[in-house]
């Protein structure tokens, strides 16, 4: 093993052939014990951290850890970012769950890049950016931060997403594992057994991993009695012994982790973002046995191997602050915005659809989010954008006669949609009503905290707090608290009362009504859905949200976004919910699975969404080569406008009680009038069952169904049979 004392000479080692672990380790060996306990936590005190998070300090500085400025070790600078970076005045991108109704693979890593670019120039290194935790139900409050309820879509997502981002900073996958509810999340315990949680609830983990995601954060939540942030199932077991992860796992924020001598030997490596627990405990724990040096040393070596494994990025040159909000990464985010804008239902008046609009009607944009920047959650995924465009910005731009009220006055709103031709009703969610939990916790959890912070420890903090470079709070932020919005899981899935009274109120007088609905998820809508033309969601999509769905509604752009997840008629269509459980148990029917099983009608099923063009799957043929399952076809435009369609190849398998599997996907786009091929490569292994008694994965074997659709349940939808 070389001699190595500094961290320049471990990555020269490893550019003349050394392996990053060999060269952690040399490097490691040399470290003062001190310096090796200070590896497992964030840099920053406890207390001096609080109050700086309470002054908006998410957004003004990465998160520092296992920095060691003897070695020029630079240790983890991290910063959030799902929906773009959330430290200085960057560029707001649609949430994740509108760029997963896009099914558009190459979009996202674009996205990724950008962001990721972002985070580069504001001093990250690691982003917690890749949130990929299951939409199990619509009420999760964080269900804005994912892609979709499907394990496969939202594993493809994730790795795309991954390699963008990767291409300047290190990935952070989160939060593994099981974790989507949002307020009971420091106390729930989920129930899940074996099959359940390997077939459903970690694939989209174990995609990202094998992208080469650099590091796991832990979630709050429980698995089968172990705090994931300690559990050995989860971090050992599976992440590094059935996976063969290399990177390091930090923990969620400040209450993610309970034991910290548990949580070494299980192999968590850095407790975030404080000097909280480890430091109270870990010295003790040392003189005691419980846990040795060689515990320490792993975590560390884990740490400054990953650092060394991503060299080649993070030590090209930083971009400066000049990218953010560049007219490049707006002119993606509007893009990203019109891709993602899913039309529901479009009913002909007067013989024609009610969209698109023509740019010479007049146009009533009525409701009290028309003219708000809605960008979603107001907590660790909040981007302060400095520029973003409202529902009432975008058609302004385009529509020359427009006019607005807010919806307070039911009378008036109808009198304003009836001067107009048409209609467009904008209702839905803001960051009080869904979005990450920030409220209360049991009270016992205060005793982890310590009872003072160190001084040198502050000094060094208060030290970093003055280089910081300025950022600019938005003006949308006059009225919020400081810290995060207080957030939590919906309290229902149907719109607000006022709302609902708004619709009715407007659909009376104007028949060509649209309704735009703002929202992480879903919405049940079937008690208005009938009274109007038409629907559209646009989700909270980001700085350049007005412009997007302008783009879509009068037609520039050809709606292609899909459903990600299946929308009910009613709640008891859903598998149980309860926001404040304390023990909870995970099946494997959920979403289109539970639909399909019950034989449940949705409102809008899965893979769902319109267009203004119409679209035919024509001569599929399935070929299996080796161990790859190739599914061919056309797609034909059959309308007269230029589109996109997304290809969907689901399989049944062998075992009748085991849900059918989404496998493959392709977005394709037609000219009017036109054919597309397509190939979908499906590996076997995602046909692959767990034997839950040996706790391995059976090859597939047997006679499966592969199904090419449209959406899910696709009447049109072309099934052949094949043996494996």
């Amino acid at each position: 093993m070389p001699h190595i004392t500094t961290f320049d000479e471990a990555r020269a080692a490893v550019r003349h052939g050394t392996t990053p672990e060999d060269a952690a380790r040399a490097l490691t060996a040399t470290l003062t014990e001190h310096e090796r306990l200070w590896c497992l936590d964030g840099d920053a005190p406890t207390w001096a951290g609080l109050k700086f998070l309470s002054q908006d300090g998410y957004h003004k500085s990465p998160f520092f850890g296992a920095e060691l400025e003897r070695v020029g070790f630079p240790g983890i600078r991290f910063s959030d970012g799902p929906r773009g970076a959330v430290v200085g005045n960057a560029t707001a991108f649609p949430v994740a769950m509108a760029r997963g109704a896009t099914w558009d693979l190459d979009l996202e890593a674009r996205i990724g890049d950008a962001i990721g670019t972002e985070l580069r120039a504001i001093g990250a290194n690691l982003t917690g950016a890749v949130c990929i935790n299951l939409l199990r139900h619509p009420a999760w409050g964080r269900a804005q931060e994912t892609y979709g309820e499907d394990p496969h879509h939202v594993g493809e997502f994730g790795a795309a997403f991954t390699r963008g981002l990767q291409r300047h900073v290190m990935a952070c996958v989160k939060h593994f594992a099981c974790n989507s509810m949002e307020n009971a999340r420091f106390s729930v315990d989920v129930q899940v057994d074996d099959v359940a949680l390997h077939e459903v609830y970690l694939p989209h983990f174990h995609r990202v991993i094998d992208e080469g995601a650099a590091s796991v954060m832990s979630a709050y939540n429980s698995v089968n009695g172990e705090w994931c942030g300690q559990s050995h199932q989860l971090l050992d077991e599976v992440l590094r012994g059935e996976w063969g992860f290399q990177g390091f796992v930090i923990s969620d924020w400040i209450l993610g982790l309970r034991d910290g001598p548990t949580s070494l030997r299980a192999g968590l490596d850095i407790e975030m973002p404080y000097r909280m627990v480890r430091q109270q405990q870990l010295p003790a724990a040392l003189e005691r046995g419980e846990i040795t040096w060689a515990d320490v040393d792993r975590s560390v070596v884990r740490v400054i191997a990953t650092l060394l494994r991503f060299d080649e990025v993070l030590s090209t040159p930083s971009p400066t602050v000049a990218v953010l909000g560049s007219p490049e990464h707006r002119a993606l985010a509007r893009e990203a915005a019109a891709r993602s804008v899913l039309l529901l239902r479009n009913e002909v008046v007067g013989d024609v659809p009610v969209l698109p609009l023509r740019t010479d009607q007049r146009v009533a944009v009525i409701g009290r989010l028309a003219d708000t920047v809605n960008l979603g959650d107001g907590g660790s995924s909040d981007v302060w954008d400095l520029s973003c465009r409202t529902v009432l910005d975008g058609l302004r731009a385009v529509v020359p006669d427009v006019v607005h009220h807010d919806g307070t006055d039911l009378a008036a709103a109808a009198a304003t949609a009836a001067s107009a031709e048409v209609a467009v009703v904008v209702v839905g969610y803001t960051y009080l009503d869904e979005g990450e939990y920030i409220g209360e916790t049991d009270a016992a959890l205060m005793s982890m905290f310590p009872p003072g912070d160190e001084p040198d420890v502050v000094d060094r903090f208060e030290s970093q707090l003055t280089e910081l470079a300025p950022v600019e709070r938005p003006d949308r932020m006059r009225d919020r608290p400081r810290m995060f919005s207080r957030g939590g899981d919906r309290g229902s899935l149907r719109l607000l009362p006022d709302d609902v009274a708004l619709i009715r109120a407007v659909a009376a007088v104007n028949a060509r009504t649209v309704v735009v609905v703002q929202a992480g998820s879903a919405v049940i809508c079937s008690e208005w859905a009938g009274d109007v033309a038409g629907i559209v969601q646009a989700w909270y999509g980001g700085a350049e949200a007005g412009t997007g769905l302008a783009d879509v509604l009068i037609g520039d752009v050809n709606p292609s976004a899909r459903l990600p997840f299946t929308v009910p008629v009613e709640e008891a269509d859903l598998p149980v919910f309860e926001r404040d459980a304390t023990t909870f148990v995970y099946d494997r029917w959920h979403g289109w699975w539970r639909a399909a099983r019950h034989g449940i009608e949705p409102a809008f099923p899965f893979g769902f969404g319109l267009s203004y063009t119409s679209f035919e799957l024509r001569d599929i043929t399935v070929v299996v080569d080796g161990e790859t399952i190739v599914v061919r076809g056309v797609v034909h435009n059959t309308g007269d406008r230029d589109g996109a369609d997304v290809v969907q190849v689901y399989a049944a398998l062998p075992d009748a009680d085991a849900p059918d599997r989404l496998v493959g996907f392709a977005r394709v786009d037609v000219p009017a009038g036109a054919s597309a091929s397509f190939d979908v490569v499906v590996l076997r292994e995602r046909l692959a069952t767990r034997d839950p008694h040996a706790k391995v994965w059976r090859p597939a074997s047997g006679r499966h169904t592969i199904i090419t659709a449209r959406f899910s349940g696709d009447p049109s939808a072309s099934s052949t049979a094949i043996d494996l």
